[in-house]
């Protein structure tokens, strides 16, 4: 897919007493991910990680590159990063999830970050500005995102950009064992 878009937001610059500006642009081009993507991909763990604050949960087991590269072919699988220069500051990935109910389609966020020096720079609505692009060629209907109560800034950027719904989440465990069932006849 290759670079979709550039935002212009302005960093300080440590030497602005020198200067006459007293910022200096930095840019960040948003990049849907391919299978040829494999190391940004890595590079977006790492940011997830560090986002998190869970970097067990991204780093101890990353997946192997052969494995890496079968998720980015996936057609519902979906990452987009904000780089800056060569660098990943941000990210996000997202799954098409096909619906029964009508021939329609709708996009869930799964995870979302931007690196912490990097934040409140419009990085976050960039993501998913270009992910709307993304949702618009696949004629989805909705994309939907899920933010934990006691993340403030997440839920201020989602207000933003659409309407808030009210739901609970819940973890089901799986059996590490099939569970046996049984027959009603």
């Amino acid at each position: 897919m290759g670079i979709r878009g550039i935002a212009l937001v302005y960093d300080p610059d440590p030497d602005a007493y020198q200067c006459r500006s007293m910022f200096t642009p930095v840019r960040y081009f948003y990049r849907r991910l391919t299978r040829a993507d494999v190391k940004l991909l890595k590079d977006l763990l790492r940011v997830f990680g560090e986002a998190f604050d869970e970097i067990d949960t991204y780093q101890r087991s990353v997946p192997s590159d052969d494995y890496l590269t079968l998720v980015l072919t996936k057609q519902h699988f979906i990452a987009v990063v904000a780089m800056n220069g060569k660098k990943v500051v941000g990210g996000l990935v997202a799954y098409e999830l096909d619906k029964f109910e009508q021939d329609r389609r709708e996009i869930y966020i799964y995870d979302l970050a931007v690196v912490e020096s990097h934040r409140r720079r419009g990085v976050a609505t960039g993501l998913i500005g270009e992910l709307r692009k993304i949702a618009s060629e696949r004629d989805a209907y909705v994309i939907f995102v899920q933010a934990n109560t006691e993340d403030g800034p997440a839920i201020a950027l989602y207000e933003t950009l659409g309407t808030k719904e009210s739901a609970y989440h819940f973890d089901i465990e799986v059996p590490t064992h099939p569970i046996a069932t049984t027959s009603l006849t």
